[in-house]
């Protein structure tokens, strides 16, 4: 069978360069950048976008909040590259009132994606949240489900297998199987899938990624997380935390907005003593959640996803593992 014709996709730089990838319909029409927290995804994340004409959409749960700037890890001067400005999206789009869920990550995702797509502007998809690269990566839809009280009392008559032999037939490929646990979950469950069905969404945005993924030697990342840390905390985190709960952000829902959030918050209650503690609990934390992170991705990969592993943040690394997959030199 003859190979697919090749077509030029290109982008216009922020120098005014114009780069052209030759794409073919198999091909990527976008980059995922992931990686443990603290392995310099943001600062090469726009390097790419600064080399190859494209604009960011962060896919991190804790920079979609307003006030969450040192902790969550911004770093918005980094989106400034050889003087000139990155475009980025989806960060600072809710306030803390609100709870931001992956299913409105996924509402917001989709319309920058295709917009950028249409300006010929290279998405450049950097985050280490799972869940949200996930919502975006498999296009499972997701629709907001109203609660439907005449099916309630309809299922309320029937017995737990009855209710997962009817999940069964509303949807036979159950992606969560903890759906499936609990009657109240089983019945939420049925509503959503008979829902869809009788509401089909519209079809996901085709999103072909590149990954390419971070990743340093435990030692290694150890050694930047610590440093990040102490970085963070000589420029002012206990202050962003303090002044968010004088502008009414309770302890309760600071500690559920991350580690930094939750540790300097116990902190500043008094229930860490010192500074001390205080660093070496939450650099620990931090270790730890870094470990999970490594796991969420190499579970991906048993799912079929190939992640192009570089060995630092340094463009040309990336640069490279581009070059033979969707860019031509």
């Amino acid at each position: 069978m003859d190979a697919a014709p090749l077509r030029p996709f290109c982008f216009l730089t922020s120098s005014g360069l114009i780069i052209c990838v030759m794409m073919t319909k198999q091909s990527n029409n976008c980059i995922v950048l992931l990686g443990p927290t603290a392995s310099g995804k943001t600062e090469l994340g726009a390097q790419l976008a600064a080399h190859l004409g494209g604009e960011i959409i962060s896919a991190d749960s804790r920079q979609v909040y307003r006030g969450l700037d040192i902790g969550a890890g911004k770093d918005l001067d980094a989106y400034v590259v050889d003087g000139q400005p990155i475009p980025y999206h989806l960060i600072n789009v809710a306030d803390l009132t609100t709870e931001y869920s992956v299913f409105h990550y996924q509402q917001d995702f989709y319309p920058v994606f295709e917009d950028l797509l249409q300006r010929r502007r290279l998405p450049v998809i950097v985050g280490g949240t799972g869940l949200y690269l996930n919502a975006v990566l498999c296009g499972y839809r997701m629709l907001p489900t109203p609660e439907n009280t005449a099916l309630r009392r309809e299922l309320a008559g029937l017995d737990d297998e009855q209710l997962r032999t009817r999940l069964a037939t509303a949807r036979p490929q159950l992606h969560n199987t903890t759906d499936t646990q609990t009657r109240d979950r089983l019945v939420r469950a049925i509503e959503i899938a008979e829902y869809a069905r009788a509401h089909p969404p519209p079809p996901c945005p085709d999103v072909r990624a590149h990954i390419l993924g971070i990743v340093y030697s435990p030692e290694a990342l150890r050694k930047r997380i610590a440093a990040r840390l102490k970085t963070r905390l000589d420029h002012g985190l206990l202050e962003e935390v303090a002044s968010l709960h004088e502008q009414g952000c309770t302890w309760e829902r600071l500690e559920l907005l991350g580690l930094e959030y939750r540790f300097v918050a116990q902190y500043l209650q008094g229930s860490i003593k010192n500074k001390n503690d205080l660093f070496q609990n939450l650099n620990t934390a931090i270790a730890q959640f870094a470990k999970r992170q490594r796991t969420w991705f190499r579970g991906m990969e048993r799912k079929g996803f190939v992640i192009h592993w570089l060995p630092d943040n340094h463009l040309t690394n990336a640069l490279d593992a581009l070059q033979d997959t969707v860019f031509i030199p």
